[in-house]
């Protein structure tokens, strides 16, 4: 397949041509397209042209209102990070001065894990093991990058203080959609409670992913090293041991898809031994991912109620908003297992 009058949504790819010959990388016609599976937000697009392979990652064809600016904000993420020792795609070049933004990336060799496990890994159980244990390294790594290098990207100062009154006021904002009778959680008023009596006093700002959990990992194909982090849409400058407690937090325990995995403790264990981080307060930021997202699901349950979202899919997601509380509490009563 050639670039010739292909339009792949909302980048023509013989304009794509043009722009790569501008910036020098290697030319010819564009062949291989394909789309690329994964994520819901952007859309990715796999190609190849001189012989050398990429990614297009651009908005859907209807762009969300901020989507050119998630974008713009996550090839400056991974320009950012592109001669660092983060596990993050390699940006190739990008394209934010006017929209539909979108950057070009080398492709990342690896699998998700959340989808099957492909061998040595089904196997191996010491592989499957490190996996969480390497999860914990990567993410070690990116906390130990200067948030220099992304000045004025994120608001730290207040950054913990800001998170309980945020989600609440999300929460309460689901009271607008009509039929939604407000929340059913157990727990609610007492997390939130705990959760500020129990906030860490200071924390030393650095660069978050924002979403980092098993799905947004890609791991190797030849052992339990993280070839990638993906999706770096929400990150910002803040409190990096937020991404610590969602990562525990979202764990997967027991997980058909991947038995054997090492324990949120473990997981714990191996970023202390790598950081110099203040860890004592561990469970709080595992509390606080519980809290959040539990919030965030329940969102689809209230638009769900609006007819904006499937009923089942709404009660699916409100059981799992209950168990996330109900994970707190347990949290909070008997720290993190």
């Amino acid at each position: 397949m050639t670039s010739t009058h292909i339009d792949v949504g909302s980048v023509d790819l013989d304009e794509l041509g043009a722009w790569m010959d501008e910036r020098g990388l290697p030319a010819g016609p564009i062949t291989e397209v394909a789309p690329v599976a994964g994520g819901t937000q952007n859309v990715m697009v796999r190609f190849e042209r001189g012989g050398v392979p990429y990614i297009l990652r651009r908005p859907p064809q209807h762009a969300r209102a901020k989507s050119n600016e998630v974008l713009r904000r996550e090839a400056r993420v991974l320009a950012a990070l592109r001669d660092t020792p983060v596990a993050a795609p390699r940006l190739v070049a990008a394209q934010t001065a006017r929209e539909p933004v979108f950057y070009l990336m080398e492709p990342v060799e690896g699998f998700n894990a959340t989808t099957g496990l492909p061998e040595p890994h089904a196997s191996d159980p010491a592989i499957r093991h490190r996996m969480g244990l390497e999860a914990a390294s990567a993410l070690a790594e990116l906390g130990r990058v200067d948030p220099d290098l992304l000045p004025g990207f994120g608001r730290p100062e207040g950054f913990l203080e800001r998170q309980v009154p945020r989600w609440l006021r999300e929460l309460d904002s689901y009271g607008e959609l009509d039929g939604y009778p407000g929340p059913d959680i157990p727990g609610l008023e007492e997390t939130a409670r705990w959760l500020e009596d129990n906030r860490p006093a200071t924390f030393r700002p650095g660069i978050m992913h924002g979403d980092y959990h098993l799905a947004n990992l890609m791991f190797a194909h030849d052992g339990p090293r993280v070839a990638a982090i993906v999706d770096w849409e929400m990150c910002t400058i803040g409190d990096p041991l937020i991404d610590l407690g969602w990562l525990v937090a979202m764990w997967p325990m027991g997980s058909a898809h991947v038995p054997g995995l090492a324990s949120p403790r473990e997981i714990v264990g191996c970023y202390a031994a790598l950081s110099d981080r203040d860890l004592s307060a561990v469970d709080w930021y595992a509390v606080m991912a519980c809290f959040k997202l539990g919030i965030v699901l329940e969102g689809t349950h209230a638009r769900a109620f609006a007819g904006k979202a499937p009923r089942d899919l709404g009660d699916a997601l409100h059981a799992a908003t209950l168990d996330l509380f109900a994970r707190a509490a347990h949290i909070i009563h008997n720290s993190l297992d």
